[in-house]
């Protein structure tokens, strides 16, 4: 009961503050991307189109939550969250709704956006192997499946099994080899890391730059924030690391997305629809993936010169509608595997 009241009381109080905006023309956004990532951008579309945007930043699991307790009443307009298989949950709790624009239609490959249309994607993150410079030959490294091989044993770091990214990557391999041979490469898998999973991708990272392990597996835009920080530590971190691109051979690299949908009761239709097209114009793609140090999702767009030094790779482009319908059997794989 007291969670509940709580949650009425947060709910009440933010209904408020965005009717406390008299504008006739705003928009109203729930971001899991940080306010530093993504308001620059939407301040300049409010100065392109007069419209005001009101932003609410928080957690993805928590926003998602949120916009189910709110239902009705909810005053966003805008849900923007990371990775298909978050994107997919909202779908299924009927926060979202179907868009309809020939403008994303055309921009987004189909492979990036909701197959239903309740969704679309923002910018690209790759999930490669990592490994430091100098201590492995990247000839010992292939694909994804390799990695279960026992010459690996102890030598992994990976985060834990309830991460939505390594859940979509689990996913990933359910949809390109089946139920029963995934569950065969995550038994053997499992078995060979360096430490029992903990902490984020950065964590990854941080404990291979140490010793801790031999490779590690983690989004892209992590290493890239490490890697334009003001930190000279996080600079060296990086330094440090290099990427290796697995299944150049096969379907390419397990690729997802940020993503974008219209709120299922949102009040300013018109205006959401808006600065959704707004969001993949060239001019945003550019500047949003390069802020984060993700890949547009509107091809010919540039890429920033940081993602430009880690060289070119083929990429797995099934489409990513599907990895939340496989989300709930990765798990369960995971989970009979020993992956805590």
């Amino acid at each position: 009961m007291v969670v509940k009241r709580t949650w009425v009381v947060f709910i009440v109080l933010s209904s408020a503050w965005f009717s406390s905006v008299s504008l006739a023309e705003q928009v109203n956004v729930y971001s899991a991307r940080k306010e530093a990532l993504i308001e620059p951008m939407l301040d300049e579309f409010s100065q392109q189109t007069g419209i005001k945007v009101n932003l609410i930043t928080g957690k993805a699991d928590a926003l998602l939550t949120r916009l189910r307790l709110e239902g009705r009443a909810s005053p966003a307009d805008v849900f923007i969250t990371v990775d298909a298989g978050r994107l997919h949950r909202a779908k299924v709790a009927k926060v979202l709704q179907v868009i309809k624009s020939p403008v994303l239609d055309r921009v987004v490959p189909t492979n990036l956006r909701d197959i239903d249309g309740y969704w679309f994607g923002l910018s690209q993150r790759a999930r490669p192997i990592f490994y430091v410079k100098g201590k492995l030959d990247p000839t010992e490294l292939s694909n994804y499946e390799a990695l279960a091989d026992k010459k690996w044993q102890g030598r992994i770091c990976m985060r834990s099994s309830n991460n939505v990214y390594n859940q979509s990557l689990v996913a990933s391999m359910v949809i390109a080899t089946g139920k029963q041979a995934t569950q065969k490469w995550l038994n053997a898998f499992v078995r060979n890391f360096a430490r029992p999973p903990a902490g984020g991708d950065v964590d990854q990272l941080k404990a291979l730059a140490a010793g801790l392990c031999d490779v590690a597996i983690a989004n892209t835009y992590y290493f890239g924030r490490l890697s334009n920080s003001l930190r000279k530590e996080d600079q060296e971190l990086a330094e440090q690391l290099a990427i290796f691109w697995p299944n150049q051979q096969g379907r390419g690299t397990h690729v997802n997305v940020s993503g974008v949908g219209m709120t299922a009761h949102a009040k300013n239709k018109e205006n959401a629809l808006q600065l959704i097209e707004f969001l993949v114009s060239d001019e945003a793609q550019e500047w949003y993936a390069a802020m984060n140090s993700e890949y547009p999702v509107v091809s010919d767009v540039a890429i920033a010169p940081t993602l430009q030094r880690w060289g070119e790779f083929k990429q797995d482009t099934i489409d990513l509608s599907q990895l939340g319908l496989h989300n709930r059997a990765a798990v369960e794989l995971m989970d009979r595997a020993g992956w805590k």
